[in-house]
């Protein structure tokens, strides 16, 4: 057994095969990605491992045509360590082998013989998603900032923000974010409060879009008792109980010109007057804005005041969409997914290699939002129900070029997988159908899925009710319309 030098931080692969000279071109790799990589020659030693607490964070298992101690050591792998990544590396030729070890878990496969790149990819793919779910991935990648929200820094673009509203948090003064609906503009707001002196006070929002002008004035301002409607009691605005904290205003350019204008004069004087009284009252709140259209263009279109957007926009921050930050995915997914099953009391599921692909390759029109919606879905009802949502718009086969026979293999075998895995959900949903006696709402409900989304595979597998059952629906039918 081969081990490279001893780290107490360095992720862990290891690597199951009998043959030395496999483990030899992995040493590049590893070296470059500061793991540690390390050899078994022999299920029985990984299982020794494990049953010692000597897991890694992920196994790399060598699957040769013919040899039935790899899926052994799968199966047991499996029944006492399910959360822990197992990709397989094996020959194109061992189709059926394949398609058993994705049968019996292994997350994701690669095919001799083949390139480094290609190699680090999945491996880079499973190693970031199991850090976050087990709590490894490093404390400045995912940071909690109350209220259920965190800010992810795991790509170029991310950290470079993150550097900015570092750098921003420690000044006192005005910030505009911009950025796609979805994209994280909050959280972006909340991080620079979380990091400013004024962490320690409140943290308050606005949406500017969601109230009507005379109802948004009011929770900025407040108003004092009979001054608006008979009110029969004093009200403070949020300009004064955010008081030494932040306030952020969501949509800033959905503001009426009136409040605008108001806004302008506390940014430059630091007070306001509550409506109904003539004392002035003092400002001591950070205002951040956000809008997810071009200011610019707002300005010049009087959507937005001239002189509040240059009181604003001196310090901007561009928060990138989801689809320019796609290595950020396997990081967000596998927090989302184990934040949100601890909150519903499941199990996390691990995301499939093929829909990892397509979460990758999808554009996220609806970023973040769009992402957290799909996380959820993802761990009640799994992959094969929603790999379709994402295949709309993209085809995952797409890619680099390769051989004309490795993209066939590939693609064949990727095939064989999908079917075994439609064959499995087909007979679940048959099951469930006969189970509830063809009622598809209770069969829903057995399955754990919307009743949309039943329908859309009963079509998609073209599973028919028996004969009883569609003679009763054509003669319920033909009653109905008889009424």
């Amino acid at each position: 057994m081969a081990h490279t030098e001893n780290s107490t931080t360095a992720v862990r692969l290891l690597f199951v095969t009998r043959q030395a000279a496999e483990f030899l071109p992995l040493s590049a790799l590893v070296q470059a990605n500061s793991w540690k990589l390390e050899r078994a020659d022999s299920g029985l030693e990984v299982l020794e491992r494990i049953q010692s607490g000597d897991a890694p964070q992920l196994i790399l298992l060598e699957l040769r045509r013919g040899e039935s101690d790899c899926l052994h050591t799968l199966r047991w792998i499996r029944r006492v360590r399910p959360e822990l990544p197992v990709v397989l590396l094996s020959d194109a030729e061992n189709n059926e082998q394949i398609v058993e070890a994705v049968r019996l878990g292994a997350q994701d496969y690669i095919l001799r013989p083949c390139d480094t790149e290609a190699l680090e990819k999945v491996l880079q793919r499973h190693l970031s998603r199991t850090l976050v779910e087990t709590g490894d991935v490093a404390s400045e990648s995912i940071e909690c900032l109350g209220d259920d929200l965190f800010f992810v820094s795991a790509s170029e673009s991310t950290r470079r923000l993150r550097a900015r509203a570092e750098l921003l948090a420690q000044i006192n003064v005005p910030v505009l974010i911009v950025g796609e609906n979805g994209s994280g503009k909050e959280m972006t707001a909340r991080l620079i409060h979380k990091l400013s002196v004024r962490s320690g006070f409140k943290f308050a929002k606005i949406n500017c879009g969601a109230l009507p002008g005379e109802l948004l004035d009011s929770e900025l301002f407040g108003y004092e008792r009979g001054a608006v409607n008979g009110a029969p009691r004093t009200k403070q605005g949020k300009l004064e109980t955010c008081k030494g904290g932040t306030l952020f205003l969501e949509d800033i350019a959905e503001m009426p010109a009136p409040l605008q204008s108001k806004l302008v004069r506390v940014l430059q004087d630091n007070q306001f007057f509550r409506s109904g009284n003539e004392e002035p009252i003092p400002v001591d709140v950070r205002i951040i804005a956000s809008t997810n259209l071009d200011a610019e263009k707002l300005v010049s279109q009087r959507r937005l005041r001239e002189d509040l957007y240059y009181r604003l926009s001196a310090f901007t921050l561009q928060v990138p969409p989801l689809r320019q930050r796609k290595e950020e995915i396997p990081v967000l997914l596998g927090h989302l997914i184990s934040r949100m099953a601890k909150h519903y009391a499941l199990a996390p599921r691990v995301i499939s290699p093929s829909v990892m692909d397509i979460c990758q390759e999808h554009s996220w029109p609806g970023n973040l939002q769009e992402l957290e919606n799909f996380a959820k879905r993802y761990l009640v009802m799994g992959d094969n129900s929603l790999e379709s949502e994402l295949r709309v718009e993209i085809n995952p086969l797409e890619g680099k070029p390769e051989k004309a026979a490795t993209r066939h293999a590939a693609g064949s075998l990727k095939s064989l997988v999908r079917s075994a895995k439609g064959e499995a959900e087909r007979n679940a949903i048959s099951g469930a159908l006969e189970q509830t006696h063809w009622n598809r709402k209770a069969a829903a409900r057995l399955l754990s899925i919307s009743y949309r989304a039943l329908l859309y595979k009963i079509q998609e597998y073209q599973i028919a009710p028996p004969d009883y059952v569609a003679e009763f629906a054509a003669d319920f039918g033909a009653r109905s319309r008889n009424q």
